[in-house]
């Protein structure tokens, strides 16, 4: 995986936030796909909340950090839209109704939820039928997750080989000492925020380990 670098938090059980994607499901809407550009931008509203998301063309990249993963070439073969954010306590708000986070304000990420919390989110987000025709709501795969916030970059890090914490939230000491507001540093190639620092991020799928060759679509391991 890409390395997602996040803060301790002494004391404190700090949530992981969710992420936020919808699927292209049905492959004979593929056709428009040739005309979009990774990052291209498009809105939905949410009961009066703007949910932003950023396009992410089909394509190849090696998913494993060389330090201590299987390195594999990895195709996905149909795009998706990422929100561009995190999930904020707002987003939260507007479908759940609560605020579970330790940290609050209404553009800060939504923290303290669990992968069950976020399927029961994304349940009441694909009931209200708004998603365009042929996607749906979802967590993204880790596949899917890695890819984006590569943006097409091969470094260690979606802004090169080092990362500062002029381009994100994290560090042992932690400096800030809480949460920042989502889309506080710098967006990667394909307008992403936070894929780096902030919060840790949940994906779809389990935990386990990488298969040896190349693989397209992956959805994970069956158990974890």
């Amino acid at each position: 995986m890409m390395q997602k670098i996040t803060f301790n938090v002494p004391n404190f059980r700090y949530g992981l936030c969710a992420y936020l994607v919808f699927l292209l499901l049905v492959v004979g809407c593929g056709g428009t796909q040739g005309n979009r550009q990774a990052g291209d931008r498009t809105t939905l509203i949410v009961e009066g909340t703007e949910f932003a998301f950023r396009w992410c063309p089909p394509g190849k990249f090696m998913m494993g950090s060389p330090e201590n993963e299987t390195q594999h070439q990895v195709t996905l073969s149909k795009g998706f839209w990422m929100l561009e954010t995190e999930v904020t306590q707002q987003m939260w708000g507007s479908v759940m109704g609560d605020n579970p986070s330790h940290f609050k304000g209404a553009n800060l990420p939504v923290e303290n939820v669990s992968w069950n919390d976020c399927q029961e989110f994304i349940q009441k987000l694909n009931a209200k039928n708004i998603a365009p025709a042929g996607f749906k709501f979802s967590l993204p795969t880790e596949a899917q997750w890695e890819y984006a916030c590569r943006s097409g970059t091969t470094t260690a890090y979606s802004f090169g080989n080092v990362l500062f914490t002029e381009q994100a939230n994290f560090g042992q000491d932690w400096e800030i000492g809480r949460t920042s507001e989502v889309g506080s540093y710098p967006a990667n190639a394909w307008g992403l925020k936070d894929m780096h620092g902030n919060v840790w991020e949940w994906c779809q799928d389990w935990y386990g380990d990488y298969p040896s060759g190349a693989v397209t679509d992956p959805v994970g391991s069956p158990t974890g």
